[in-house]
């Protein structure tokens, strides 16, 4: 059994430095923990890393996204960033320096029975002005990357999917609709990868609304578990009676998303 987390950090100095990360890491045990929006180059960061190897991809941009793979089973390879001829058949660009591999959103590392993809997805903005970003370039061509892994193995991947699919998956769907990380457009992307022969690893074990990953800090929408849930573990559709159980950690605090997890038999 292999248990793998995922974290949007929201700027992993912070919740060192909060003295969250350690308490997190002994509770947890994670075999494989993916973490996103690290916002910070490794050299930035002393980070108690035990029996952890660690795989940074950092952005260019300082203090900007970024995504990270600590394991303690050492993976055969890690990729940092689309490849070119997926960059090149979606036109995919990025929202600081035009390269999307510049800004540290996808990394894969290849581990003996499946590949593990971590990805921060950009956010369509409040103007929703990257929607045609995420609907015609990014969604599509991180799609079409998780099936060209899958040729090799099965794929597991995780992140900050910055979509709440469907209605039971935020707290007020009906004043959100439309807005950002609820368009037609966003969750279309989504459904793509479940029409692609993906799996969402918490509905085989829990359904309706109330699990959520996300909340914003005003409001004590936390407390009062007004979220979202925007943070995922899929698994390619030959894994599905591999996962033995998928979980919301929103005991876990530090950053305003939570961690998930899903446990595989491999």
């Amino acid at each position: 059994m292999i248990k793998i987390y995922s974290w949007n950090v929201n700027g992993i100095r912070a919740v060192v430095k909060k003295g969250l990360w350690q308490p997190f890491i002994e509770a947890e045990q994670p075999d494989i923990l993916c973490l996103q929006e690290i916002k910070a180059k490794p050299e930035q960061i002393d980070l108690p890393l035990g029996d952890y190897s660690a795989f940074w991809y950092s952005a260019e941009k300082p203090g900007y996204s970024g995504t990270a793979i600590l394991s303690k089973v050492e993976p055969a390879q890690v990729i940092n960033g689309f490849p070119k001829d997926i960059i090149d058949r979606f036109n995919v660009t990025g929202d600081t320096y035009g390269d999307p591999n510049l800004e540290g959103r996808v990394m894969a590392a290849e581990f003996e029975k499946f590949w593990l993809v971590t990805v921060y997805t950009p956010n369509a903005k409040d103007d929703l002005s990257r929607i045609p970003l995420r609907f015609k370039h990014w969604d599509p061509a991180f799609l079409a990357y998780c099936q060209q892994l899958e040729t090799t193995k099965p794929v597991v991947f995780c992140g900050d999917l910055n979509v709440a699919h469907t209605e039971d998956d935020l707290a007020n769907p009906k004043p959100n609709r439309g807005k950002k990380g609820f368009t037609d457009e966003e969750r279309g992307g989504f459904q793509a990868f479940i029409d692609g022969c993906f799996v969402d690893t918490l509905r085989l074990f829990k359904q309706g609304n109330g699990y959520y990953s996300w909340w914003s800090h005003f409001a004590r929408a936390r407390e009062r578990n007004v979220g979202w849930r925007i943070d995922y573990f899929l698994v390619s559709s030959s894994l599905k009676n591999k996962v033995k159980d998928a979980a919301i950690h929103a005991d876990v605090f530090g950053s305003d998303h939570c961690p998930i997890s899903v446990s595989l038999d491999v």
